[in-house]
């Protein structure tokens, strides 16, 4: 199978090496040449620390041409930055290169997809796909559909995705933030009032967090924890507690005066809490080797070899 990705940065770099470890033959672009020059040193150095083999970036074939990279593909992925004006340009030039029948995706976190495919002749085979970061250790993937997208082309996209080893779930209705966001925000939403109403400071959110649901997220979900302790007493307590959350529709005005005073988390040094840069580096390296320990490199990942598993 035919795959190009739109984008070089950290995340369609991580898409491409998730299809070329999965057998697949990648295309990959980028419009700045910076980006293009560090996407296969950094695929490579992301094979090894997987214990993959390096000989896989081989599948990659880098382009600084659009219109070449997605002329001969059979899946689409767009990865470029979270812009809704750069990536609806991005799918006129896409559709009008790609192949008729080329499955046209967008990676974004928030933005609606059906805005983004808003300039698309043909949305049937239009849809999003939401990886989350690093796309080669976290396992999903939110397949989102559009009033437009036929039923064949989520099908494909559910069927590429569960292959190359991703867990994929559909999203049937295209809302801002998806599913995975939405409930990410809501919590995040509540910890800031946390804070903003004197309750505790940003170090005991987290630590409330890690030490107690947190820990039980990755094996029990929210709706399963319901029924876990009944129905009856779900009721009860957001009898109690529901009233009592925060209910802004606007972004905290704690977020306004971190942002104001400079402190805009670990790339100024300064957040909710002070980052040294030895701080910020053991933090990003103990949530590569808990995801790494919780998931490892998808099964298809480790069971492929270079040139196989084509489907």
């Amino acid at each position: 199978m035919a795959i190009s990705v739109v984008g070089a940065g950290l995340m369609g770099a991580g898409i491409a090496l998730v299809f070329a470890a999965a057998g697949h033959d990648v295309a990959l672009y980028d419009a700045k040449a910076a980006a293009r020059e560090a996407a296969l040193p950094r695929i490579r150095d992301l094979l090894k620390a997987l214990g993959l083999d390096e000989a896989i970036a081989g599948a990659i074939r880098l382009h600084d041409d659009l219109a070449a990279c997605v002329a001969r593909a059979n899946f689409v992925f767009e990865a470029a930055p979270e812009d809704l004006a750069l990536k609806q340009a991005l799918f006129v030039e896409i559709e009008a290169a790609a192949r008729p029948e080329a499955i046209l995706a967008s990676n974004t976190s928030v933005i609606p997809i059906t805005a983004i495919m808003s300039g698309l002749r043909d949305k049937s085979r239009a849809l999003g796909t939401h990886w989350w970061n690093p796309p080669y250790l976290v396992p999903l993937v939110e397949v989102i559909r559009t009033s437009s997208t036929s039923d064949q082309a989520l099908a494909a996209m559910m069927a590429l995705l569960t292959e190359a080893g991703k867990t994929a779930v559909e999203v049937k209705r295209d809302v801002p933030g998806f599913i995975g966001n939405r409930l990410q925000h809501a919590l995040w939403r509540e910890a800031i009032a946390l804070v903003a109403e004197g309750v505790c400071d940003a170090k005991t959110v987290d630590d409330v967090v890690k030490s107690s649901f947190g820990a039980r997220l990755a094996v029990l979900g929210p709706l399963e924890n319901a029924d876990l302790v009944g129905l009856e007493l779900t009721r009860a307590i957001h009898g109690y507690l529901l009233p009592a959350l925060d209910r802004a529709t606007e972004p905290s005005s704690v977020l306004d005066r971190l942002i104001g005073e400079g402190r805009l988390g670990f790339i100024s040094g300064a957040g909710f809490q002070a980052w040294t840069p030895e701080q910020q580096a053991h933090v990003r390296d103990k949530v590569m080797q808990h995801l790494k320990a919780s998931f490892g490199a998808p099964r298809v990942l480790r069971e492929s070899t270079h040139g196989q598993n084509q489907i």
